[in-house]
């Protein structure tokens, strides 16, 4: 995409062209429609608290708020970047690009890639997902248009958005719907994927627990950060699933605060 105008083509029948994003679609209609959509199975490893839709509103907004901390301080963020960073082209500089943020939580990282991205010259316009009513009221609160829906059915048509990012969502399902999942994001994206997990490594736990003490992270937080370690990827475990889902040329690297990144184009 170079510098056309384009919204994300749904596939609602609202038509093609048309975002459902919170200022086109109730909320309330969006609500009934996402029990019609089929699940994913969640990972058999431990149970966290914000894998729960119904978890009380006011504690999901703290967690959320927890974890765009986290990002800041512990490579969040910055596996995001690197991600980026590998499929934006030079000559993207003055052109707008879109991404999809697939369980988008506070939204906080498509606000700071886009912000990343325009110190680069390139304009990224942020579309997201979310599952759990509470986080995409606190996604839209920032700003970003939101889809209450599940990553199991994606709202989208094929090739039609420029980047996919799914960051700290794949370590939630199990492995086939992590495939599924990933294969689907090749489907929807024009330039390619973004995929930012956690790595599993023996230190993680004790060392998140350690920094959500000084962070002053909520015990919550705390509990589920430490299974999300616990279900994360060692960097050969990423890229077999990457390739599993049929995933072209799949460049998975370590990165800093036992993170992990993972991208591929789709446009080769």
């Amino acid at each position: 995409m170079t510098g056309r105008d384009e919204r994300p083509e749904t596939r609602d029948e609202n038509g093609p062209g048309v975002a459902i994003v919170a200022e086109t679609v109730a909320p309330s209609s969006l609500v009934s429609r996402l029990s019609s959509l089929p699940s994913v199975r969640l990972s058999s490893v431990g149970a966290e608290l914000l894998d729960d839709p119904t978890t009380d509103p006011a504690l999901v907004r703290r967690m959320l708020a927890d974890i765009a901390r986290c990002n800041r301080w512990l490579g969040g963020t910055l596996t995001v970047r690197i991600g980026l960073a590998r499929l934006l082209d030079a000559s993207d500089r003055g052109h707008s690009l879109t991404l999809f943020d697939v369980g988008t939580g506070a939204a906080d990282l498509p606000r700071a890639a886009a912000r990343w991205s325009a110190h680069r010259g390139v304009s990224l316009r942020a579309v997201a997902l979310e599952r759990i009513p509470a986080a995409a009221a606190v996604a839209r609160e920032h700003g970003v248009p939101v889809v209450l829906a599940c990553a199991g059915a994606m709202p989208l048509r094929a090739k039609s958005v420029d980047i996919v990012l799914v960051s700290q969502v794949a370590h939630h399902l199990d492995r086939d719907s992590t495939v599924r999942l990933f294969a689907a994001c090749t489907q929807l994206a024009r330039r390619g994927v973004i995929v930012a997990d956690l790595h599993r490594r023996w230190f993680a736990a004790p060392a998140f627990r350690a920094a959500g003490a000084l962070l002053g992270l909520h015990a919550m937080t705390i509990a589920d950060g430490v299974t999300s370690v616990r279900r994360g990827y060692t960097v050969t475990e990423l890229r077999a699933l990457c390739v599993a889902a049929g995933a072209p040329n799949v460049s998975v690297t370590a990165s800093l605060g036992a993170r992990i990144v993972a991208s591929w184009r789709t446009d080769v």
